[in-house]
């Protein structure tokens, strides 16, 4: 019966249904073909999904995103990027990269970092002569970071559902987060060094103090707000949660003593944020009742019996996972895989003894791989359209950035220290 509902959830996605209505059309039926299930258990199920106190962080900062968004922040930090390495060699392509990083910091979320930086640089980068699909692609996978680096909606979802603690979770990112963004400026590195890319070797501003002086000036609001978020989480002042409205007050206040945000915007800003967040928690209600029925199948027991036969290496049983996360993830939305997979790394945690943390990173980063894998890749899309380019020019740029970001997911695996060192540290585990 599992691998009818895993196949027909994939059929249903593949011809176009909706993501939501997928879910909750195959758990409806696969709750309906369990004889000792009474249908009600469908909608209570529902409920019970999203009644957790975790979940509240993510209302807030995807709010707290939406005003720092309205408030022009994103091309604040921008410029305090292309101040700060735009005199390398493929200078805008770095400060790309070091923009989608900080901007990490504020927006929490893949799809807002990619679609915020790559609105303000793709265009720059076309007219310095880029290759469009290079920088859509480069633009796509930087902004992967928003998910890794915290805060996370990612690991807001995945901490709920797998019980983990957020800001151990948030704090477990920080040198992953880094890592891609140092592997992916070491790949356009190399890329300047390609005879097929001479508009990568171009030098095409000077280091100027004066000038990065002046950028922090002006962004100095979008870079103080993930050290508030996170070093209030280190020094205990609030927790992940609270964090979330913290980051909110923050925002208005810095938004209307600049002037960036007037009182008219403020309706906007709701109903974006409101959006936003009924999507992402339809999706998640509606994997409960999948979720259940996964669980009363007994699917985790199942592939961590499945992959225990194949090696009884915790690392090497990772690495299964991890590799069966990021395959699915290039034919099924991301987020499914995750919500899916949370309980089997539940499952491995407990039964090999590994850091939580450590198996949290490794989920949300091969979530995040899956979200730039071709053909299902929202994040391709997203900066395809900003780059106004065919998604074939795209997808040719993207395999270099996806390997670069998959070295830094083996590194987690093989070095748990990465992932677990801080917030083991500062939470006193």
């Amino acid at each position: 019966m599992i691998t009818f509902l895993l196949t027909s959830l994939l059929g249903v996605m593949l011809i176009g249904i909706p993501i939501l209505l997928a879910i909750a059309l195959i758990g409806f039926v696969g709750m309906a073909m369990l004889r000792d299930v009474v249908m009600p258990l469908f909608a209570q199920k529902m409920f019970a999904q999203l009644d957790s106190f975790t979940l509240l962080a993510m209302p807030y900062f995807i709010l707290a995103g939406s005003i720092m968004t309205a408030g022009g922040i994103s091309r604040q930090l921008v410029d305090f990027a292309r101040a700060l390495v735009g005199h390398f060699r493929a200078g805008l392509a770095h400060a790309s990269i070091v923009g989608s990083m900080v901007m990490s910091g504020v927006s929490g979320s893949s799809t807002a970092d990619a679609s915020a930086i790559g609105s303000i640089i793709i265009p720059a980068m076309k007219q310095t002569g880029y290759k469009p699909g290079f920088a859509a692609a480069l633009i796509a996978t930087a902004g992967t970071m928003g998910a890794i680096i915290p805060p996370s909606m990612t690991m807001v979802v995945y901490g709920a559902i797998a019980q983990v603690s957020i800001g151990g979770l948030f704090l477990g990112g920080i040198i992953p987060g880094i890592l891609i963004g140092l592997a992916l400026m070491a790949t356009v590195k190399l890329y300047t060094y390609h005879p097929k890319y001479p508009e990568l070797r171009q030098v095409t501003a000077r280091f100027d103090l004066c000038a990065l002086w002046h950028s922090v000036r002006s962004a100095w609001s979008g870079l103080l707000a993930p050290l508030i978020i996170v070093g209030g989480i280190l020094s205990g002042v609030f927790t992940a949660t609270e964090a979330g409205a913290v980051a909110c007050v923050y925002a208005l206040i810095i938004g209307f003593i600049a002037k960036k945000i007037t009182l008219k915007q403020i309706p906007n800003i709701l109903v974006d944020a409101a959006i936003t967040t009924s999507m992402v928690s339809g999706i998640i209600a509606v994997s409960g009742p999948m979720g259940w029925i996964l669980s009363y199948l007994q699917f985790d027991a199942i592939v961590l019996n499945s992959v225990s036969t194949i090696s009884s290496s915790p690392t090497m049983i990772l690495f299964i996972l991890a590799a069966v996360m990021i395959l699915l993830g290039t034919f099924v939305d991301s987020l499914i895989v995750l919500l899916v997979f949370a309980p089997v790394a539940v499952s491995v945690t407990k039964t090999y003894g590994l850091d939580p943390f450590q198996v949290g990173l490794v989920m949300v980063i091969c979530n995040q791989i899956g979200a730039v894998s071709p053909p299902t890749a929202p994040l391709l899309f997203i900066t395809t359209s900003i780059a106004k380019c065919p998604i074939d020019q795209t997808n040719r740029h993207v395999w270099t950035f996806m390997l670069a970001e998959t070295l830094v997911l083996m590194l987690v695996i093989l070095i748990p220290g990465l992932s677990s060192w801080i917030p083991n540290y500062f939470l006193g585990r």
